[in-house]
């Protein structure tokens, strides 16, 4: 069993920056890809990024590209997201998964090809 474990939202200002982490249990967590989604009130989950599992690809829904960053450190069993420019659309509740194995993009940006995920941390962006 793999705990996942999101923390760093919050409240910040339209432009402003946050760093959200996730902290994965387990010895495998270099097995497992690792993807963020979040989910707005009335809307659907949705993908925002995903990493491999060594780190070497990452992918970006085109809303968030060029502004979030997505990182992993194998060695503390972390990714941490990097959200810069932060829009009041970005607003939502943000999830962190874990368990895909997987190199593709189509695989990765489907909630269900995770098996494991958090609670979820909210992020508000206020204009």
């Amino acid at each position: 069993q793999v705990q996942v474990v999101e923390s760093g939202g919050g409240l910040v200002q339209a432009g402003g920056s946050l760093r959200l982490s996730c902290a994965a249990s387990g010895r495998t967590f270099s097995s497992y890809a690792m993807g963020w989604f979040r989910q707005a009130p009335g809307k659907e989950r949705e993908f925002v990024t995903a990493i491999t599992r060594t780190g070497g690809i990452t992918y970006y829904a085109d809303s968030v590209k060029g502004r979030f960053t997505l990182s992993r450190d194998n060695a503390k069993n972390t990714v941490y997201l990097q959200m810069n420019s932060l829009k009041p659309e970005d607003t939502a509740v943000y999830f962190c998964a874990a368990g895909s194995t997987s190199l593709s993009i189509v695989v990765l940006a489907r909630p269900r090809s995770y098996d494991y995920w958090g609670q979820g941390t909210q992020v508000t962006v206020s204009s």
